[in-house]
């Protein structure tokens, strides 16, 4: 295979890898005229596109870290993650820029991306820097490359405000664990032809990518997951590998069983599924319709892959989220911070050396808390049975996981306790058969208060993402309290979980 033979594919466009790859190095020669240096940020606004990936390979060149920005967010969050990063430089699709364009830092240069296959398409408006023309009159970057850096991503994390990970550069021992562990883990070969469907800005679809770009015959990036499309792709490509959540997976299983049939899915040698529990009758009907290739890991942006867990595995054990993944460390601790034995629960903890270390950018004490003894938690609650198998079933820190995407109920609180006629609330994630959990907000009213559900959804619409937007709103004549005044959200969520063998 070579870069003149390998593709890269995004909705009906396709380029080859040698194109991408000098189109990043003119990039990264334009990135350092613009003032962009050794560990700057390169902001990304961007759905999955070829830009996405040029700018990333701009940006490792010259020693500056991609930041990708999730761009369902409302404006008020991009602004924050903008105002914490700091970039140098911002490229965004043409179509996300109208929401933010007011109130991006005036010392961060603005590079638009034309949104060629949005649903709504947008050129470039006149007086825009234009990503083609101004990547078209850089010469290419022909420095040795400095160390890559992983992208600096932002994730929820435990607080209502997003955390910025951002890792030490890779030493070269680290870079070759790496690679090991995506061959084992993630199927990464050379000749592999890969899908990716997740967005981009999230840790592992944006770390599959950028092996893929390295190791793939053929890449095809989607922003849109269409469940038919996705069999189509598989059979017309003969695609091996794919990055999934498990909300793909219901929304393929509900397609008639004679559009199933239509494709050919023999190719696939591995299929990761990460980001939020999977049903067990989801996962069982996959298996049985596309064979033993699903791997599931557990991990998260500050772990990276901390289990893995083949269909055997899994089919051997159900439930379970795999063992330690090759090299790592996983242990249980409570809540004094010491060990507990097989089969009893407490706090996850885990480390991989592929990784290097990180901090959460400008937040020393947040980066410290989740520590103890060099191993790193997400916040999730399980244990390890007598084989070192991990299971989970609760999360310590009061988050929503809905089709792989982390939801922070603190944000949401905050916003319904400035809404008109909320005298208090409660958000929490009950159980949803496609998207493994939706937001339910328990609501009391103020006294003689005319509120609706369809106007507490739209007060949370108008401040905040689409997804943050609560799909059942309850309202309580009181809710149940502690004596501290703390409201009991416990006893509210219970219910909605009773007879499962997980909590999340």
């Amino acid at each position: 295979m070579s870069d003149e033979t390998a593709t890269i594919i995004v909705g009906e466009r396709t380029r080859s890898k040698s194109e991408l790859l000098a189109r990043g190095r003119r990039a990264a020669t334009g990135l350092a005229r613009l003032g962009v240096r050794e560990n700057d940020a390169v902001a990304l606004l961007l759905r999955n596109d070829f830009a996405f990936l040029e700018a990333t390979h701009a940006a490792n060149a010259i020693g500056a870290y991609a930041v990708p920005l999730n761009w369902h967010a409302s404006p008020d969050e991009i602004i924050y993650m903008l105002g914490d990063a700091k970039p140098k430089v911002l490229v965004v699709h043409a179509d996300l820029l109208a929401p933010v364009r007011r109130i991006i830092p005036a010392a961060c240069e603005v590079l638009v991306v034309s949104s060629a296959d949005a649903g709504n398409p947008v050129a470039v408006q006149d007086g825009d820097q234009d990503w083609d023309r101004w990547l078209d009159a850089q010469p290419e970057w022909d420095r040795p490359p400095l160390p890559p850096r992983s992208s600096w991503i932002y994730t929820s994390g435990t607080t209502g405000r997003p955390k910025g990970v951002r890792r030490e550069p890779a030493t070269p021992q680290q870079a070759a664990a790496m690679r090991d562990l995506f061959r084992v883990v993630y199927g990464c070969r050379e000749g592999m032809r890969s899908y990716v469907g997740g967005p981009l800005y999230h840790a592992s679809p944006n770390a599959f990518a950028r092996q893929g770009l390295a190791l793939a015959e053929t890449l095809v990036l989607s922003s849109r997951f269409d469940p038919e499309e996705l069999l189509r792709r598989i059979d017309r490509h003969r695609l091996t590998t794919l990055v999934m959540v498990p909300t793909f997976f219901v929304r393929l299983l509900k397609l008639p069983e004679e559009v199933r049939r239509k494709y050919d899915v023999s190719s696939l040698e591995l299929v990761l599924h990460t980001g939020a529990p999977c049903p067990p009758d989801v996962k069982r009907a996959m298996i049985a319709w596309w064979g033993p290739v699903l791997v599931e890991t557990y991990g998260g942006s500050e772990t990276g892959v901390a289990t893995i867990c083949t269909s055997h595995d899994w089919l051997s054990r159900p439930g379970t989220v795999g063992r330690v993944a090759p090299g790592g460390t996983i242990k249980i601790f409570d809540e004094q911070g010491r060990e507990l034995p097989p089969g009893v629960s407490g706090e996850i903890y885990a480390r991989s050396p592929a990784y290097p270390d990180f901090n959460y950018h400008g937040r020393d004490d947040d980066r410290r808390s989740v520590e103890i003894d060099g191993l790193i938690t997400c916040g999730d609650v399980g244990y390890l049975d007598a084989d070192g198998y991990l299971f989970l079933n609760d999360r310590k820190r009061d988050m929503i996981i809905s089709g792989g995407v982390n939801i922070y109920p603190a944000e949401i609180e905050a916003t319904l306790q400035s809404c008109p006629g909320v005298q208090d609330c409660a958000v929490f994630g009950i159980p949803d058969d496609e998207f493994g959990e939706r937001i339910y907000a328990a609501v009391q009213r103020d006294a003689g208060a005319a509120l609706t559900e369809d106007d507490v959804r739209n007060f949370v619409r108008g401040r905040l993402a689409a997804f943050k937007v609560p799909r059942e709103v309850v309202f309580h004549d009181t809710l149940p309290r502690e004596e501290s005044g703390k409201i009991f959200k416990r006893k509210l969520r219970e219910p909605f979980w009773a007879g499962r063998s997980t909590r999340i």
